[in-house]
């Protein structure tokens, strides 16, 4: 299936590794052109390299109110174009509701949610009809996930952000998506596994809880997102797309 992504130009946020990354090889892969971003310096030169003469590296923090108007100029400088961006930040310190300060909670808000919204409303200032704006969230926007509370707390208030969003620039002819992953097996969910006394008993108790029975790949998210942010997705917008093997249950 042609996916129409050929030379399709898009700046991938939290791109040196794990989801973002994911994404930005699926979109090059399928013939995009694509500016990815982290805050190391050499992580993202690495990643860019990786990715061949179809990307572009910046090194920016999603938090730094300038990095959205930087991102806009990079695309279009380097590659001509700019046709979306898929918002995807490093998940916020773990914790229960007692562990987690002020600090960290302020930290996680600049970087995990103001940080997404001037992104997004840049890119829909910057984006002509046929655009797309994405935003990797989590399961935690349907369902809370323990020990993670500062994340529990923000994503699903960027789902809401996503869906007003998707209203306002329906009539434009841009879009907006959001992806929910659970259990993917990243550095971030063996890290989070790896805070249990057994992390491969708590792997198996989470595999168990999975209809598909095993954590999903980096790749099989990375085909889902190129898909929506691609012409093939045309007529899907407001929507939350849960990626997690039919790990949650309701409708």
């Amino acid at each position: 299936m042609d996916l129409g992504l050929e030379d399709r130009v898009y700046v991938v946020t939290g791109a040196t590794r794990g989801l973002g990354n994911a994404a930005a090889r699926e979109l090059v892969a399928d013939g995009a052109k694509v500016v990815v971003t982290g805050r190391d310096e050499k992580s993202v030169a690495d990643a860019a390299s990786a990715l061949g003469p179809n990307a572009v590296g910046v090194a920016v923090d999603n938090a730094d109110p300038e990095a959205p108007a930087r991102l806009v100029a990079a695309a279009r400088e380097h590659f001509g174009g700019f046709d979306g961006i898929l918002i995807s930040v490093g998940g916020p310190p773990p914790g229960f509701v007692a562990d987690n300060t002020d600090e960290q909670w302020t930290a996680a808000f600049e970087s995990v949610f103001l940080g997404a919204v001037r992104l997004a409303r840049a890119a829909s200032a910057e984006l002509a009809e046929g655009g797309v704006i994405g935003f990797v969230l989590s399961g935690s926007v349907h369902e809370p996930i323990p020990g993670l509370t500062i994340s529990n707390g923000l994503r699903p208030g960027l789902a809401g952000f996503a869906k007003s969003l998707a209203d306002e620039l329906g009539p434009r002819g841009i879009r907006v998506v959001g992806l929910l992953p659970s259990r993917i097996d990243t550095d971030r969910v063996r890290e989070l596994d790896g805070l249990s006394a057994d992390p491969e008993a708590t792997r198996t108790a989470n595999e168990s809880r999975i209809p598909l029975r095993r954590y999903g790949t980096p790749e099989e998210f990375g085909r889902t997102a190129a898909f929506l942010l691609s012409p093939a997705a045309s007529y899907l917008t407001g929507i939350m797309l849960p990626v997690d093997g039919g790990m949650r249950h309701g409708f």
